[in-house]
Parts: structure tokens; C-alpha cells; sequence
């Protein structure tokens, strides 16, 4: 059949393979975006599926440090970056205190230096805590360049973790594979894995903190079972810094107390790092991080004892230590009886506002140790004097009485003797019983005059003649003292090294030229010895030796002798020892 005009009707066999190619194409197209997003849906199940199984492993951990390693390692994984990091904001908010980092080798690390504190781009996520994402990192204002041996960074994703409605830290991401940026999807995968990983914090230092407070309390049972059982102070107290410094972490643990009516302190023990470095100073108050805390009756925390301008007092102590906190022991509206040092090593983490609140806690059951030592002490001391009052009034009210009737007795009966050599007996028994009677009596003013006594020990009478000696020399020497100098060593041997180190600063005041002197006063309990060193002019060879010869004959006399010698660096080293000779009866002293 055709048409108007002669033309066919319908198409021809070529219009009509048109028909059907362009159905199949429209297909073709339309099944290609179908598989299109049946990728997508499979690439965002799959990315939902290792979102889940990270907030999953991120959560099961209950160690704080692994948390946040899993954090970290996580993060990169979700979002392909090469590195990531996650930086801990410190308790004052403005700076970091901790970093934990992906994709950096620990050799690396150690070219590049010291962990970044928070400033450049870093810092802009902690004054604004708000996700950031950045094509080209070195474009942002904020960004001021890496230092050396640092990888070259580029693209950039960082992200606020909030624990509580607090920022804890920042995610930090850098460098995705592939040469790509960041995109939406990546920076809403990241503030999810955020809001997980706040959560997982939080749990890990709930049990973190639940932790500690078994492990102070286990410590406070253990010291409080040393005291009844009757350990001394010094026992007491070196379980205090030992636990003290294990629980926190501590490198080095100090426990200083205060020389009676010298305005010092005397580190009694050290336990750690530079030990032997604090064991025995005699520091002043103004100067030190343990001076503050004891003034002031609070706890007093550094971030790095080395480089704290409020520390200058003391020969240089704290190499290789870092975050510090002196904790006052005792009450400060009575008395402050000693201060607990605890400093960490170089780089660690600063003591936290928990971490204070447990010491406090700890330090209040030092001071009932040191409460009970003393009562202990007090206790046994009125049981010694009340003793000494009873043998007085037993031997002035019978044993004089007796002897005096006796001698009236033999007197009586003298006249009545006719025999010249038996009456002279008589009367020479006579005179002994007076002679005994007089020593008695002696006996007994001794025994009241000590129990009167109220003279200081030897430490805060050595502490005196240094505090003393400064105005002459110009300088505050050093000091350090060990051992139970008060309860080993006599009266008549304090007395001889009290002087000795009185001539002995004097000598280096007017003749040494020195701006450094040590003083070292140590006792093992059979000697003692004092060692004073300068760094001047030293002694000369024609020069006078009237002072070193009279300190020579104190020592003589007691049985000891004197020796000095040039140090290495010049100056004068001179070592006076002897006895430490009977002590009438052990005092107790300021520490000991």
C-alpha cells in the first residue's frame, strides 16, 4: 500500500534496526548506571562495615595508651591516609602533651626532634575545635612549614575528639593515597569514628582512674599495717616515696623535711633518677619546687623541673627529669612536716588534676605516719625522763637520806671510840660517805639539768653556722648531711664539729677567694665525718697553719684526724673525722 504521493507506507527494514539498536542502547545506559550505584552502595556498605568493626576494636581496648594507638590507626585505615596522628591537649588547654602517630618510623621520629607542642596548623584545630580539611596544607594562614627530615605533607583532614562536651585532642590526617583529597565523605567517616572514640576514652580512663584508686588504697593498707606493727619513721616514710613513686609513674621520689629554726629543708631519702643527687641536701625554702609546696601548704606542679626558672637554689640535679609535682605532707592550717617530690623523665606526661587529688590524699596518710612516728617518740621519750625523775627522787629521798644518817651514826659513835687507829677509820668512812653523797647529788643535777635541756641537734646547729657564714662569704655554700646525727653522735663530739666547720667557712671566707663551697656532714654510726670543699686559690704552700692545726687537735683529742687535698678543678678539699663517741641518751631531731 502507499501513500499520497507514491511514497511506501511504514518504515523501511533500516529504520526499523534503528528502532531496536536505540532501545538497547538506552538499556545499556541505564543498566551501567545501575551497576554504577550498586558499586557505590557496595563501596559505602563496605566503608559502613569497616567504620563499625573500628568503632568495635576501638572500644574493646581498656588500656588508655592502646585506646588511642587504635584510634589512630584506625582513622588512617578509614580514610586511606598514609599518616595520621592524635594529638592530646594538656590540662591547660593551649598546647599538646601527648602525640601518637601512624606511618612514621621510630628512626624517623628521631631525625625529625621533639613531638610538636601545638602550634601552625596543629594549633588551629585547638583554638577552633572544628573538623578542618585542606586541599594544599601550605596554603592555610595558620601553617608555617615542617621541620627538618619531616615527610612532605599536602593534603590535610583533622577532626576534634570530645569526651564529655570536653576536647580530649585532635585527629589529625595527612597525604591520601592515591595523590586524591580528602573529601565529605571522609571527613563524615572521621567525625564518627571521633564520637566513638570519645566514648572508648572515656571508658579506658574511668578504669584507668578506678584502677589507681585500688592501687592507692592497697598502698595506704600497707603503710598503715607498717605502723602498727611498729616501724620507724624513716621505715614509714621510704615506703611512702617508693609506693608514691610507682603508682604514678615517677622516675625520681623525694621526701624532704624541715631542719627545726632554720628555715630549710633536708631531703631525707630519694628513691631513682639522681638519687644520689638529693640524698642529704640542706636546701632553702625561696628557690625550690619542695620550698613552695612546703610555704605555701599546697601542691606546687611543674611541667619540666630542668628548665622551671622558680628552681635555682642546689647544685644542678634534675638531668634527663621533666614533669614534677611537690605535694605537701600535713595540714597547713597547723603544720606543714615534710613535702613528697615526685618528678617523671624527660617527655613524659604532666600530673594530672586526678593525679593530684590522689596525691593529696597519700600525703595526708604520710603525715599520720609521721604523726604516729612522733607520738611514738614523744611517748618514749616522757617514759625515759619519767624514769630519770623516779631514780632521782629514789636516791635523793633513800639513797642520801640513808647514806647521811649512816655518816651521823659513825660520827656519833666516834667519840666514843678510845682506840686512835679505829676511831681515825671511822672518821675516814665518815668523809667517804660525804664524798659519796656529794657525787649523788651531782648525779642528780645532771640527770634533772638533761631531762631541762632544750639545745638543738647537731643538724640544726650546722645548719645555723652556714646560714651564718653566707653574709661572710658572699654565697650560700651547699649542704648536705646523712646518717642520725642527732640520735649517734655525742654532745662533746658535736661540739668539736661545730667548731671545726665554723673555722673551717671562716677560712675560706677570709683567705680562699672562692664563690663555691660544699659542706658534707655524713655518720654510719660509729664516725662522723665532715667534708668541706671551695673552688678558690687553694692553701699555700708557706702559708699559715695555725687554723688547720687547731682543727687537726679537735680531732686529736676524740681520737680522729684531719687530711686536705687540691681537687681536680682547684680550691681546697678538707676532711675532718672522728668517733662519733657515747651519747649520753639518743635525741630525737628534725627527720630522724
Amino acid at each position: 500500500m502507499r501513500g499520497f504521493g507514491g511514497s511506501p507506507v511504514g518504515g523501511s527494514g533500516e529504520s526499523g534496526e534503528a528502532r531496536v539498536r536505540l532501545p538497547q542502547l538506552r538499556l545499556d545506559e541505564l543498566l551501567g548506571e545501575l551497576q554504577a550505584r550498586l558499586d557505590a552502595a557496595r563501596g559505602t556498605r563496605d566503608r559502613v562495615h569497616s567504620l563499625l568493626e573500628a568503632v568495635l576494636a576501638v572500644g574493646r581496648e581498656l588500656d588508655l595508651e592502646q585506646v588511642l594507638y587504635s584510634i589512630v590507626d584506625a582513622a588512617a585505615t578509614l580514610v586511606d591516609a598514609e599518616y595520621a596522628a592524635l594529638g592530646v591537649i594538656g590540662p591547660d588547654g593551649s598546647r599538646l602533651s601527648a602525640f601518637h602517630t601512624v606511618g612514621v618510623g621510630e628512626e624517623q621520629i628521631g631525625r625529625i626532634g621533639a613531638y610538636p607542642e601545638g602550634h601552625g596548623i596543629l594549633g588551629e584545630l585547638i583554638r577552633h575545635p572544628e573538623p578542618l580539611r585542606l586541599a594544599k596544607l601550605s596554603e592555610h594562614p595558620a601553617s608555617y612549614g615542617f621541620p627538618e627530615h619531616h615527610p612532605p605533607m599536602n593534603t590535610f583532614l583533622g577532626v576534634p575528639i570530645r569526651v564529655r562536651d570536653q576536647v580530649f585532642g585532635n585527629l589529625y590526617l595527612t597525604e591520601k593515597r592515591g595523590g586524591l583529597e580528602f573529601d565529605e565523605d571522609d571527613e563524615s567517616v572521621l567525625a564518627t569514628l571521633a564520637v566513638a572514640a570519645g566514648v572508648a576514652i572515656d571508658n579506658a580512663r574511668l578504669y584507668e582512674e578506678s584502677r589507681l584508686r585500688e592501687r592507692w588504697l592497697r598502698a595506704m593498707a600497707e603503710i598503715t599495717q607498717s605502723l602498727m606493727s611498729g616501724a620507724d619513721q624513716a621505715e614509714v616514710l621510704g615506703l611512702i616515696a617508693e609506693r608514691a613513686r610507682e603508682i604514678t609513674g615517677a622516675a625520681l621520689a623525694a621526701m624532704s623535711t624541715p631542719v627545726k629554726g632554720t628555715g630549710t629543708l633536708s631531703v631525707e631519702l630519694a628513691i631513682g633518677q639522681e638519687a644520689e643527687a638529693h640524698r642529704g641536701l640542706v636546701l632553702p625554702v625561696e628557690g625550690t619546687l619542695t620550698g613552695l609546696a612546703f610555704a605555701g601548704g599546697v601542691p606546687v606542679s611543674s611541667p619540666d623541673i630542668a628548665r622551671d626558672p622558680r628552681v635555682t637554689a642546689g647544685p644542678p640535679r634534675f638531668s634527663g627529669l621533666g614533669p614534677a609535682v611537690a605535694v605537701p605532707v600535713g595540714d597547713p592550717g597547723d603544720h606543714v612536716r615534710g613535702v613528697v617530690l615526685l618528678v617523671r623523665e624527660a617527655g613524659g606526661t604532666d600530673f594530672s588534676g586526678k593525679e593530684l587529688e590522689l596525691l593529696k590524699g597519700f600525703a595526708a596518710q604520710a603525715a599520720v605516719a609521721m604523726e604516729l612516728a612522733g607520738r611514738r617518740r614523744d611517748a618514749e621519750q616522757i617514759t625515759l625522763l619519767e624514769d630519770r625523775d623516779r631514780i632521782a627522787r629514789d636516791l635523793h629521798d633513800l639513797a642520801i637520806q640513808r647514806l647521811f644518817a649512816t655518816g651521823m651514826t659513825l660520827q656519833s659513835a666516834g667519840r666514843f671510840i678510845d682506840h686512835s687507829g679505829a676511831k681515825e677509820r671511822v672518821l675516814r668512812a665518815v668523809d667517804d660517805l660525804d664524798e659519796t653523797i656529794k657525787i649523788i647529788r651531782s648525779t642528780i643535777f645532771g640527770l634533772r639539768a638533761h631531762d631541762e635541756e632544750a639545745g638543738a641537734g647537731l643538724r640544726t646547729r650546722a645548719v645555723q653556722v652556714v646560714g651564718e657564714a653566707a653574709p661572710v662569704l658572699g654565697f650560700a655554700p651547699g649542704v648536705r648531711m646523712e646518717g642520725l646525727l642527732d640520735t649517734h653522735v655525742s654532745r662533746e663530739t658535736a661540739d668539736e664539729v661545730v667548731a671545726v666547720l665554723s673555722e673551717a667557712l671562716t677560712n675560706v671566707a677570709r683567705h680562699a677567694h672562692a664563690d663555691r663551697a660544699e659542706v658534707a656532714l655524713e655518720t654510719d654510726g660509729r664516725s662522723v665525718r665532715l667534708t668541706v670543699t671551695d673552688n678558690g686559690v687553694g692553701i699555700p704552700a708557706d702559708g699559715r697553719r695555725s687554723g688547720l692545726a687547731n682543727m687537726a687537735e679537735r680531732a686529736r683529742r676524740l681520737g680522729g684526724g684531719l687530711e686536705w687535698t687540691t681537687p681536680e678543678g682547684g680550691g681546697t678539699k678538707l676532711v675532718w673525722h672522728a668517733p662519733v663517741g657515747t651519747a649520753e641518751s639518743p635525741r630525737p631531731s628534725p627527720g630522724e
